[in-house]
């Protein structure tokens, strides 16, 4: 069963961030608390959706996602920043069955990308995402601002 996730699926979601983040060699760099992912999730203007996979009633998995825009076709797309289904559930169905509700998101609401990344070293996902479809986007380069050097940026425009 997928559905979207509710205020009390908060220290589960955490609890599988943290889960994904250790598979990803990056425990370290979880910062997120339940407060943090109950305003972001959950406030007035929510920044981010997830949904749940469930199975006998116990949480199986999760998606995390916002919306994006593309300025060249002119209407929303969804970003799927995580995609975990935990180890004891895997094989059942449920990382296919999140896919498909974002993909079905996407067509309800007119929306013409459904993108995420993907590390270069967890080739069980990319064969998963593959097996979708999904083409890999080489020409594009991923960069990114945090911490330090995003602050000097923003005091160098105060």
């Amino acid at each position: 069963m997928i559905r979207p996730a509710t205020p009390a699926d908060v220290p589960a979601i955490l609890e599988m961030i943290r889960e994904l983040a250790e598979y990803e060699r990056a425990a370290h760099e979880v910062r997120a608390t339940e407060e943090d992912l109950r305003a972001a999730l959950f406030g007035d203007n929510p920044a981010a959706f997830v949904h749940i996979a469930e199975e006998g009633g116990e949480v199986a998995g999760f998606t995390l996602w916002f919306l994006t825009f593309s300025t060249w076709r002119g209407v929303h797309g969804i970003y799927m920043e995580d995609l975990y289904v935990r180890p004891r559930h895997r094989g059942g169905g449920h990382g296919l069955a999140l896919m498909g509700e974002l993909a079905r998101i996407c067509a309800e609401r007119g929306y013409q990308r459904l993108e995420w990344s993907v590390l270069d070293w967890n080739e069980p996902s990319i064969g998963f995402y593959e097996k979708l479809g999904a083409v890999r986007q080489d020409e594009w380069l991923k960069y990114r601002l945090t911490d330090e050097p995003l602050q000097r940026l923003a005091a160098r425009h105060d």
